[in-house]
C-alpha cells in the first residue's frame, strides 16, 4: 500500500493472510458438510428445461460472444437467430432483445421476445420481464401492464418476479408485503427490509425484517447494524436457531467477539462451540475461551473441531498445561499428531527444554515423516544449513521435503531452494527436476515464479519485470457451473450477472454449511456483482478443506480454469491497463498489488485510513496530487485512486533503479525502512533479501504480490500458460 504512514490493511476474512486468519478460515472450512444439497448437480445429464447435454454448450456460437459488448456481438447474434439449433436461437434472440432495450429500441425488441417464453422454458419469466420492459420502452404502457400482471399470475412461485414486486411495491405496499413473505432471501426483499427499518426502526415487524437482513443480507452495508440490533434489542426473542444465524452473520463480517456471544446460545454442535470459543479467544476473553473449549471437548470428544479447539486451547494456557493438552491431541487424533507435536516442541523451546524439544522434533521425523510438521522441520533445517554454508546438508534436507511431502505447500519452497543449491553444487539434473516439479505441482505458488525465472522463462525477474507488457487474454466464454438450476446456468453463461446472483440467493439455502461446489458457485456469483473481497475468499478458501471427500471435490474444481480466475480475477482491467501504460509499469504487477491491497474493493478503508483500490493514505495522496497532475481527488473514486497509486509505485521504482523487489517492499513498509535494510546488508542476492525482510508483514506482502503477479501471468498470458501446462502434462505422464 501507499505509505510510509500506514500499516497494511488487515484482510482477516480473505485467503488466510496471517496465522490467525488461517486458523479461523480453516475452522470455517473444516466444518463444511456435503449434506442438504437441494440444487441440481450438472453431469452429462440433460439440463432441466434445456433438453440437451451441457457438454454441447461449448460449441454454441452465442456463448462465444455473450460476454462481449452489445456493439461487438450484434452481427453474430443476428446470424444465430437464423440458425438450426433452437437453444442457440433462443439465446441469441434474448440477448439481442436486451441490447435493443438498452439502446432504447424497445419496439424492435418486441418481435424477438414474442413467443420466446415457450421456446426458452428455463428463462421464461425473464423473457416476460424483458417483454414488459420493451413494451414500456416502445410506448405501449397498457400492453406492458398486461404482461406484468400475467407474470405475477403465471410465475407466482418463481423468484424472478421479485424485482417486479419491488418496483410495484413503491406505489402499493401490498406488493412489498408479498415480496418479503414469499421471497425473503431475494436481495430485493433485503432492500425492502432495510428501507422499512430505516423509515421506522421500531415497527411491529422489526424482528422478522432484521432476521431477513441477518439471513440474506450480509452483502448489505447495514448488515452489521442489523445483527447488533438482534443481539442487543431482541436477545430474549431469538431461538437457538436464530442465534446460530446471527452468529454466522457476525463471523462472516469478522466481528468475532459478537459471533462468540451468539454462537454460545446456538444449538450445541462442534462448529458452534468451536466458533464460540475461538471468537472469545480472538477478542481477548481468555477465561471464557478456555471454558468453551473445555465444553467442546466434553460434549463432542471425537469431532474434528475438537482437535482444532484443543490446539487453540494450548495457546491460551500456561506452558506445562499446554503440554498436557497437546498430548491429548496426539493420543486422540492421530491425523493431527504431527501438528500437535510440533506445537509441543515449540512450547518446550519457550520453557527452555531444548533437549526435549529436539527429541520431539526427531519423533515427528520418525513417526510422522510425511506430515506438514515434518516438512516444516526439514525446510527449516535446510535453510539453517544453507545459512551456515553447508549446501550439501541443505540439499539433503530440502530433498527430503520433496520425497516425503511432495504435495505440501512447503514443497514449493523446498523445491526452489533445492534447485538453487543443486546448481551451486554442480548438480544440474537435480536442480532442473526440482525447479520443474515446483511449477508442475505447485503452479500457484510464489516459488513457481522464482523457479520459472531460474529456468530462463520470459516471465520477468525482480530487476526486469517492470518494463514488460505481458499478453493478457481473459476467457472468451464461461464454463457451465458445477451446481445450480437450469435458469441459473443460463443467466451465468449469458453474462447476466446481477440476475444470476439474485437467482442464486434463492437457491443457496445451504449457505452456512455449503458443499464445495456450492461455495465455489457462490464465489463466482459474488465476483459477477463486483463483490470481489467475498468472492475471492469463497473460492480461495476452498483450498483449506481437510475433509477427504471435500478435498477430492476441491481437487476436481481446481482443474477448472474458472477456479483460478475466481482466485485471481481481472476487475478494473481497462483502468489498470491505461494507467500502467501511462506510468510504464507492468500491468500485471499493478493488478497483483491492487489485489493484495484491497481485493479490488473500491471503497474499502483500513483501520488507519488508507483508502481505495491501492490503499492510498490521505496524507500521501496530498503529497502526490500535484506531482500526479491532480488538483482534486476522491480516494473512493477508482480512477483517482489508481492515478495516485500507480504514480507512487512508479516513484518507489525510480528510488531503487527500477528494482521491483525494493519498490514493492517500499510500497508496504515505506522507503525509509527498505533503504535501511539495504544499507545494513547481510544478503547475498534478491532471493536472500526477500527471505530476510525483518518485518513479517512485509515479507509476506512481497511474496503475495509477486506470487499474484505470477498467477496473473500463468492464467492470462497464453504463452506462459502453455509452458506451465506442458510441464504439468509431463509430470502426470511420469506419475509425478
Amino acid at each position: 500500500m501507499v505509505k510510509w504512514l500506514k500499516a497494511k490493511l488487515p484482510l482477516v476474512a480473505i485467503a488466510g493472510l496471517s496465522a490467525l486468519s488461517l486458523g479461523m478460515a480453516a475452522a470455517l472450512v473444516n466444518t463444511l458438510s456435503s449434506t442438504g444439497d437441494s440444487s441440481v448437480i450438472l453431469e452429462e445429464s440433460l439440463l432441466p428445461g434445456l433438453g440437451r447435454p451441457q457438454a454441447l454448450d461449448a460449441d454454441d456460437p452465442v456463448l462465444a460472444v455473450a460476454l462481449q459488448p452489445a456493439e461487438q456481438r450484434q452481427e453474430a447474434l443476428q446470424v444465430a437467430t437464423d440458425g438450426k439449433d433452437t437453444l442457440s436461437q433462443s439465446r441469441a434472440r434474448y440477448l439481442l432483445a436486451l441490447d435493443l432495450i438498452s439502446q432504447d429500441q424497445g419496439g424492435s425488441a418486441i418481435p424477438l421476445l414474442e413467443g420466446l417464453e415457450g421456446e426458452y422454458p428455463a428463462m421464461a419469466p425473464y423473457v416476460a420481464l424483458a417483454l414488459a420492459q420493451a413494451q414500456r420502452a416502445a410506448g405501449q404502457p397498457e400492453a406492458a401492464l398486461q404482461t406484468q400482471q400475467r407474470l405475477l399470475k403465471d410465475y407466482e412461485q418463481n423468484g424472478a418476479i421479485a424485482p417486479l414486486l419491488f418496483e410495484l411495491g413503491q406505489q402499493d405496499p401490498a406488493y412489498w408485503d408479498r415480496l418479503v413473505q414469499q421471497f425473503p432471501n431475494h436481495p430485493k426483499a433485503v432492500e425492502v427490509a432495510h428501507q422499512r427499518l430505516t423509515a421506522d426502526p421500531n415497527r411491529a415487524d422489526a424482528l422478522p425484517l432484521l432476521m431477513i437482513m441477518a439471513r440474506a443480507g450480509l452483502h448489505h452495508p447495514n448488515a452489521g447494524a442489523a445483527l447488533l440490533r438482534l443481539k442487543t434489542e431482541f436477545a430474549s426473542q431469538l431461538s437457538p436457531e436464530d442465534w446460530q444465524t446471527v452468529g454466522f452473520g457476525f463471523w462472516r463480517i469478522d466481528s468475532y467477539g459478537d459471533a462468540a456471544v451468539a454462537y454460545a446460545q446456538a444449538p450445541p454442535s462442534p462448529r458452534n462451540l468451536y466458533r464460540a470459543a475461538r471468537g472469545s479467544q480472538v477478542s481477548g476473553k481468555r477465561d471464557r475461551a478456555i471454558a468453551l473449549y473445555s465444553q467442546l471437548d466434553r460434549q463432542f470428544p471425537d469431532a474434528p473441531e475438537t482437535a482444532t479447539g484443543l490446539l487453540r486451547l494450548a495457546q491460551s494456557v500456561p506452558g506445562e498445561a499446554a503440554l498436557g493438552v497437546l498430548d491429548q491431541v496426539v493420543n486422540r487424533f492421530p491425523d493431527r499428531g504431527g501438528e500437535a507435536l510440533l506445537a509441543r516442541a515449540e512450547t518446550l523451546d519457550k520453557l527452555n527444554s531444548t533437549e526435549s524439544a529436539q527429541g520431539t522434533r526427531e519423533l515427528i521425523l520418525k513417526e510422522y515423516k510425511d506430515s506438514d510438521a515434518a516438512a516444516d522441520i526439514r525446510l527449516k533445517n535446510a535453510l539453517n544449513a544453507a545459512e551456515q554454508g553447508d549446501l550439501g546438508m541443505a540439499l539433503s534436507w530440502g530433498s527430503d521435503v520433496l520425497k516425503y511431502s511432495p504435495d505440501s505447500d512447503l514443497a514449493a519452497d523446498a523445491g526452489y531452494w533445492v534447485g538453487k543449491w543443486g546448481r551451486q553444487l554442480g548438480q544440474a539434473d537435480v536442480a532442473q527436476k526440482a525447479l520443474e516439479s515446483v511449477i508442475a505441482r505447485h503452479p500457484e505458488s510464489y516459488y513457481a515464479w522464482r523457479s520459472a525465472v531460474a529456468l530462463g522463462w520470459n516471465v520477468g525477474d525482480f530487476q526486469s519485470l517492470r518494463s514488460q507488457t505481458p499478453a493478457v487474454t481473459p476467457p472468451a466464454q464461461r464454463t457451465p457451473l458445477p451446481t445450480g438450476s437450469a435458469t441459473l446456468q443460463e443467466l451465468y453463461l449469458l453474462g447476466q450477472d446481477q440476475r444470476a446472483w439474485e437467482q442464486w440467493q434463492m437457491e443457496y439455502a445451504n449457505y452456512q454449511d455449503p458443499t464445495p461446489e456450492e461455495q465455489f458457485v457462490d464465489g463466482l456469483m459474488r465476483l459477477g456483482t463486483n463483490d470481489n473481497i467475498n468472492g475471492i475468499y469463497q473460492v480461495s478458501s476452498l483450498s483449506l478443506a481437510d475433509d477427504p471427500a471435500d478435498i477430492e471435490v476441491v481437487h476436481d474444481l481446481k482443474q477448472r480454469p474458472d477456479f483460478w480466475h475466481g482466485v485471481y480475477p481481472l476487475p478494473y482491467k481497462d483502468l489498470i491497463t491505461t494507467w500502467s501504460a501511462e506510468r510504464q509499469l507492468n500491468p500485471l504487477l499493478v493488478t497483483a498489488l491492487m489485489r493484495q491491497e484491497s481485493r479490488f474493493e473500491a471503497k474499502i478503508r483500513s483501520g488507519v485510513g488508507a483508502a481505495g483500490l491501492m490503499q492510498v493514505m490521505p496524507a500521501t495522496a496530498d503529497w502526490i496530487k500535484g506531482r500526479a497532475g491532480l488538483d482534486t481527488y476522491d480516494l473512493n473514486n477508482p480512477e483517482d485512486n489508481v492515478k495516485l497509486g500507480t504514480w507512487y509505485l512508479d516513484y518507489t521504482h525510480s528510488e531503487y533503479d527500477n528494482h521491483s523487489l525494493f519498490a514493492v517492499a517500499s510500497y508496504n513498509a515505506g522507503p525509509g525502512a527498505v533503504a535501511g535494510w539495504i544499507k545494513k546488508g547481510g544478503f547475498v542476492d534478491a532471493d536472500d533479501f526477500a527471505e530476510k525482510i525483518p518485518y513479517p508483514e512485509t515479507k509476506g506482502y512481497v511474496q503475495s504480490v509477486f506470487g499474484g503477479y505470477w498467477n496473473y501471468l500463468r492464467l492470462y498470458d497464453p504463452a506462459i500458460a502453455e509452458q506451465v501446462e506442458t510441464l504439468q502434462k509431463r509430470d502426470r505422464n511420469f506419475g509425478g
